[in-house]
């Protein structure tokens, strides 16, 4: 079947019955498929298709500066370059901010996309955007939250299509659900199974690793009760379930009972409680991620994508100072708070997964909802958002490193060739992971939905 364009997709009128059961078809292969997506194996459709078994995606929730990142322009006027100088990288003519030092020297692993575009100015709605490869239903607002009318997240995706063994989550999201307090809606939507349905929500991993007492909230059991009790209770509750699900079989219902047997399976787990333990990575290890809270969850993605869990997502953290979002005081905020913690864990993860192997079979995503203005704020040192123009890195997973996809305007204001959306970005990810282009599955209503909507960025593969 000829796949309908992004728009023709949101306006379902625009498919019709032939077109339906075809996508009905489509869908069932793609639920029918055990334990993996099967679409995609390596080497079985274009270059880079099914390259990747695992995602480790980093979300720098705010937006940051594509002109304090890896777009800087020092040529432009002062307004506009701002402060800090280019570096040259280990990527031959590939120049990024000086602030990123560590990040310079492993820019061979790393693609850079600078032509990052959209017309969404909002964090909410744009989140979406980034996290699903779709539009959010809601577009160009702050106001509205999280529902099930969602697209999944691309790791809620991904559980559905390759789910994990009952002893680890198939998509795990670390420290948080993005929250912006001055945004109406509060949680940015587009970070939970959406469409599919609970049962495919995140194992959601929250406060800072880094402490010296800290542990999985989620694995915690309460105090005085043994695993042998946790497994009598969920006997118990079976019992329970299976006489309540006699009554009432909505999809609700099924969401909370497959949610429920799924916490008592992690909670019992002794492989689960050690994938969680930082405690068993040498001190040095830890120390060379940053002993903060982003780098520490940096390196629990690393522990978890090594012992098999398919995506990982860390948004970067509430630092109390609204994040990558620096309308004012870009500059010192960029320098002393957001980059250095952000250079040191992901070029820090380049090293390790290459080390280990794994660097081949992991893409490795670094993107915010969009940039910033190129034209600084006189009043108070700070870029507003600006979704015209920004850029992303990927990678490991068939990636080919030392790259520049795209170009931005003298500026960095508009893309100058090869413009891409936040959902090509994500369809790149899903091609890596070998999920095909035409893949549909079915919400809850039994409705096919595309996986994604976006297409791949397939010059950036080997």
């Amino acid at each position: 079947m000829s796949r309908p364009s992004c728009h023709e997709f949101r306006t379902s009128s625009r498919l019709n019955r032939r077109d339906l059961l075809q996508a009905g078809a489509l869908s069932l292969l793609g639920a029918g498929l055990p334990g993996s997506a099967r679409a995609g194996e390596a080497g079985s459709g274009p270059v880079g298709f099914g390259s990747a078994k695992a995602c480790i995606f980093l979300f720098m929730w705010g937006g940051p500066s594509q002109l304090e990142t890896f777009d800087p322009k020092p040529h432009a006027p002062s307004e506009v370059r701002g402060e800090f100088n280019p570096i040259d990288t280990a990527a031959p003519g590939v120049q990024i901010c000086e602030l990123f030092q560590n990040l310079s020297q492993q820019m061979d692993k790393v693609a850079v996309v600078r032509s990052l575009n959209h017309t969404d100015p909002a964090h909410l709605s744009s989140g979406h955007a980034t996290l699903t490869g779709h539009w959010a239903p809601v577009v160009n607002s702050d106001a509205a939250p999280p529902s099930e009318k969602d697209t999944p997240h691309i790791g809620s995706m991904m559980s559905r299509l390759r789910p994990m063994p009952a002893t680890l989550p198939s998509f795990v999201t670390m420290p948080w659900l993005a929250l912006h307090p001055a945004a109406p809606g509060g949680r940015a939507p587009g970070q939970h199974g959406g469409w599919l349905g609970h049962k495919f929500d995140p194992f959601l991993v929250t406060g800072d690793p880094s402490k010296p007492d800290w542990n999985v909230p989620a694995l915690r059991l309460i105090d005085g009760m043994s695993v042998d009790r946790l497994r009598d209770r969920r006997a118990l509750l079976g019992n329970i379930d299976a006489q309540r699900a006699a009554l009432d079989r909505s999809a609700q219902v099924v969401d909370v009972a497959g949610q429920q047997q799924q916490a008592f399976q992690l909670l019992g787990s002794d492989r689960t409680r050690q994938a969680f333990d930082l405690n068993g990575e040498p001190d040095a290890v830890r120390d060379r991620y940053g002993r903060n809270l982003h780098g520490q969850c940096v390196l629990m993605a690393r522990r978890l994508v090594e012992r098999g869990v398919p995506f990982v997502s860390i948004n970067w953290h509430n630092d109390g100072k609204n994040f990558w979002d620096t309308h004012g005081n870009n500059f010192n905020r960029m320098k002393n708070d957001l980059v250095p913690p952000a250079d040191q864990a992901l070029s820090t993860l380049l090293v390790d997964l290459e080390e280990r192997g794994l660097l081949d079979e992991t893409i490795v995503a670094w993107v915010g909802e969009f940039g910033r203005n190129p034209k600084i704020d006189s009043n108070n040192a700070g870029r507003n958002h600006w979704p015209r123009c920004y850029n992303g890195l990927l990678a490991g997973g068939g990636i080919r490193g030392g790259q520049v996809y795209g170009s931005s305007d003298a500026q960095a204001a508009a893309p100058k060739d090869n413009p891409v959306s936040p959902l090509d970005f994500a369809a790149t990810i899903y091609h890596a992971l070998g999920i095909p282009e035409e893949l549909m599955v079915p919400d809850r209503s039994g409705r096919p939905q595309f996986v994604y909507t976006g297409h791949p960025m397939l010059p950036l593969f080997a």
